[in-house]
């Protein structure tokens, strides 16, 4: 057994076959990645808003956390196979990925991988939206289109973006519910809408809901 660990360490220090090593390491971290992630959400989400019985329950959180750390360890698989192909065409050395790499790897392996509608697949490409506005402002403010101060115009900026974030989101919560995630609308059910009703002591204080 010793001399085995010795050959496989001895190959993954070699730096030998490197290309192919990370593509089994990036599906390893796609899934692990995606168990830490879904698992703790799913266990939460599940006994906090779903009504059903307990194997159900354990069946649910199993389910999503399966799915997403499947999801991420194919899109990982793939965008890596696709970035390192693409890379071999081209003979031009570049700063970084090359975009005319990165994107259609990206975009071939996420229509793959994310493009069916459900639930996981939405929650994490709308969580991908978010941060890519984000990103998108900051390289244009990097690049001066946008101003580089907190301040415009003497106004702070960051609390007039929260401002918008929630009243926008509040406004879809209370007149189009349905437009919104099932996570976020029933985060936003317990804590506005639920916590208008009660009968006694029990669940005013204790539950939210009587069992």
């Amino acid at each position: 057994m010793s001399s085995l660990l010795q050959i496989i360490n001895q190959t993954l220090q070699s730096g030998n076959h490197q290309q192919i090593l990370s593509l089994l390491k990036g599906i390893r971290n796609g899934i692990v990645y995606g168990v830490k992630i879904r698992f703790p959400h799913a266990l939460v989400m599940t006994f906090l808003f779903k009504d059903v019985p307990l194997k159900d329950k354990i069946r649910l959180i199993l389910r999503a956390t399966y799915q997403h750390a499947r999801n991420l360890a194919q899109f990982t698989f793939l965008y890596k196979l696709l970035t390192t192909t693409l890379s071999k065409t081209s003979s031009k050395p570049s700063v970084g990925k090359n975009p005319l790499h990165v994107i259609p790897a990206a975009a071939f392996a996420g229509y793959l991988v994310f493009g069916e509608k459900n639930p996981i697949n939405m929650q994490i490409n709308m969580y991908l939206l978010s941060r890519i506005i984000f990103g998108l402002c900051r390289v244009a403010t990097e690049r001066g289109y946008f101003p580089s101060e907190e301040k415009l115009n003497g106004v702070k900026i960051f609390p007039v973006f929260a401002a918008t974030m929630w009243g926008v989101v509040l406004w879809l919560f209370e007149n189009h519910k349905h437009t919104l995630q099932p996570s976020l609308q029933a985060s936003m059910t317990y804590l506005y809408h639920d916590s208008n009703k009660w009968n006694n002591i029990w669940d005013f204080l204790v539950y939210n809901k009587l069992p």
